[in-house]
């Protein structure tokens, strides 16, 4: 038999270890490709975000690769670990250490070169798959299949100068220990682990400080400090804090000793010292990954939620508005189109009252916008005002940022202009939030129009603004699909923006710009959706490898487990209470990082979700966190038959 054979015998033999890291391999490598068919594909630079979406991708399989580094690493260590008495063994029989270094290698690059091309394979099977979804998931046109010789070429390059490095780091975990260390390696009687009061205090107080600095206001600093502490913390968490309270609740023997209490917390002393690591990687993993998908999921609703709240489809923007322009081309196309619309005109400019910062409108503006919205109509007396809070009013996080004060009937309003202050009477007040999207406000101060033109003269012409809203009842509030009549007219106009602000042009070309309710969505939903795509495989990657994290730290436990669970069965010790006991240990080692990673996607989310004005995100965390929960449980579900049925075979 050829060294290469007795490699092969050995992966052959612990196929039962091999299997889910083989498989996990297989799944980075073909998602790794699936990203490079895409990127290198011929016609993609031709597509609308085209180079915005490879970008993406590219980014994206440089994470995949660097997860695929640390993760392949400390499974190929955890499998050496496990496999100290084996290298014993063949040490006694008369092997050196470089004839071990030489099998490690071999094994690790045929699993390596076995999963290069498992993957590909999976990979050319759906890769007409893939691209199919990418386009349709982003709002792409379809691209042709092509036969994908640069993906599979890099594709192979990248992943054997992974297995072959990760190979030779691999040679560290094996050292060169006696033959009697590696006998005895897993063997060995652990002692009680021990937790310091110091650094478990430390990492309460890390943990502390990244969720205060995280209230107290975001910038580059403050999210660095919070990241920096976080991580840290949570270290601190599993390797001495949760190691503190089991030790302490060990003290309290009527709650401890009852039924197989005793037996389960005392392991998990055990277990979550040697499994801090592991822990700490797989809480972070998945904070990371929830992180991501709430705040993109979030966006992607608020973006839904502007567009349902817009009533008006199509907006021109005047910059300098001096006088009327020609929207006839707007018309027209509606018209030809078949829609019934309304016109409506509104200008206004941007002050302070009292501190608070306010748009400033004409009062016939005002009343010809309340006509089409079918609200209220108003009068003023001179020296009078209508003040409309515009603030979306389930933002109050975001209300408290912001400059505002709230006007009652019969305050005064004292409004800072270039000239002089202007002081006026409140005789009514609205509410309207849609004007907060409109004249990005979070309030409006309507005056009389005469009292209006004769501060408008005062300003210049470059502080005034203006815009034209067409409401259009045809097409509603739902978010139509990309073959609908808004999103066809809405094409259409846009592609004739350019000749709409020419022929309204003054001396320096710019009379304003054209922007539609549906272009505005797409534009957010197709960047967002490229995210959320991405970051839906890389979820996949890391939900699968942190369940075989956890797999392979249970196998390599394995053994001495079942020394102690044969032990404990000739005391006496059931097959129910060993399965009762066994689950409860591995359902914390797998849903506890589950619910660390979730207290610290909330602490971290909040904030981040508040500075852009979105204060309603139960959806997208409950979605996401359902999905992880969900796939946890498949495979904590099926990790744990497989653990208990080795353990049953070792009782009496």
């Amino acid at each position: 038999m050829s060294f290469p054979q007795f490699a092969f015998n050995n992966i052959r033999r612990n196929g039962r270890a091999y299997i889910a890291f083989f498989l996990s391999s297989v799944f980075m490598v073909m998602i790794f490709f699936a990203y490079a068919v895409f990127i290198y594909h011929p016609y993609v630079t031709e597509l609308p975000m085209g180079d915005t979406t490879a970008t993406g991708m590219q980014i994206a399989s440089i994470i995949v690769y660097v997860f695929a580094f640390f993760f392949v690493m400390y499974s190929i260590s955890a499998f050496l670990k496990s496999r100290n008495k084996e290298f014993g063994i063949l040490t006694i029989l008369g092997a050196e250490p470089a004839q071990i270094r030489r099998l490690v290698i071999l094994e690790n690059m045929l699993i390596g070169c076995l999963s290069i091309i498992a993957g590909i394979g999976g990979g050319m099977l759906l890769s007409k798959l893939f691209l199919m979804l990418t386009t349709r998931f982003i709002g792409m046109d379809d691209l042709p299949f092509y036969f994908p010789v640069k993906a599979i070429l890099i594709t192979i390059g990248a992943f054997l100068l992974l297995f072959f490095c990760i190979s030779l780091f691999t040679l560290v975990f094996i050292g060169n220990k006696r033959t009697l260390e590696l006998l005895t390696g897993t063997n060995k009687p652990k002692k009680e682990p021990k937790a310091s009061w110091f650094f478990s205090l430390l990492g309460f107080a890390l943990l502390t400080v990244g969720f205060v600095v995280l209230r107290n206001g975001l910038n580059g600093g403050t999210i660095m400090l919070a990241a920096v502490t976080g991580i840290a913390g949570t270290y601190f968490f599993y390797s001495q804090l949760s190691v503190l309270i089991i030790r302490l609740l060990k003290r309290n023997r009527k709650t401890v000793w009852h039924g197989t209490r005793l037996l389960w917390i005392s392991e998990m002393s055990y277990k979550m010292k040697d499994n801090a690591r592991m822990l700490f990687m797989v809480t972070v993993v998945i904070a990371i990954a929830s992180m991501s998908a709430v705040v993109i999921l979030s966006l992607d609703q608020e973006n839904r939620e502007q567009f349902t709240n817009n009533d008006f489809a199509i907006q021109y923007n005047v910059f300098r508005p001096t006088e009327q322009l020609d929207m006839s081309a707007i018309d027209s196309k509606l018209e030809a189109a078949g829609l019934d619309y309304q016109q409506v005109y509104i200008e206004y400019f941007w002050s302070n009252a009292d501190q608070s910062a306010v748009s400033v409108m004409p009062l016939s503006q005002y009343n010809q916008y309340n006509l089409t919205q079918g609200r209220k109509m108003f009068e003023l007396d001179t020296g009078s005002a209508v003040f409309v809070d515009t603030r979306n009013e389930k933002g109050q996080d975001q209300i408290k940022r912001n400059r505002f004060r709230d006007y009652a009937k019969g305050d005064k309003l004292t409004l800072t202009l270039n000239a002089s202050p202007l002081e006026v009477r409140v005789t009514d007040t609205d509410i309207d939030p849609q004007f907060g999207t409109l004249l990005y406000a979070t309030g409006v101060v309507v005056l009389p129009d005469e009292k209006y033109e004769e501060i408008a003269q005062q300003i210049k012409d470059n502080m005034i603004s203006g815009k034209y809203l067409y409401q259009i009842p045809a097409w509603g509030h739902a978010v139509p699909d990309r073959h609908s009549s808004e999103a066809m007219v809405s094409d259409q106009l846009l592609s004739s923006a350019d000749s709409i602000r020419s022929s309204n042009a003054s001396t320096d070309n710019q009379s304003g710009y054209l922007s539609t309710r549906y272009d505005d969505f797409e534009r957010f939903r197709q960047g967002t959706a490229l995210f959320t795509f991405l970051g839906i495989f890389i979820g996949l990657i890391f939900s699968i490898s942190s369940a075989s994290f956890l797999y392979f730290r249970l196998h390599t436990d394995l053994e001495a487990d079942g020394k102690m669970v044969h032990s404990l069965s000739k005391m006496g010790l059931s097959f129910q209470e060993m399965k009762r006991s066994s689950t409860v240990q591995i359902a914390i080692l797998f849903f506890l990082p589950i619910g660390v990673a979730i207290i610290e996607t909330l602490v971290v989310v909040k904030p981040f979700l508040t500075e852009f004005g979105i204060t309603n995100y139960t959806m997208p965390v409950l979605t996401v966190f359902g999905a992880f929960v969900l796939a946890q449980t498949f495979y904590f579900i099926i990790i744990r038959s497989r653990y208990i049925a080795s353990l049953r075979k070792m009782m009496v």
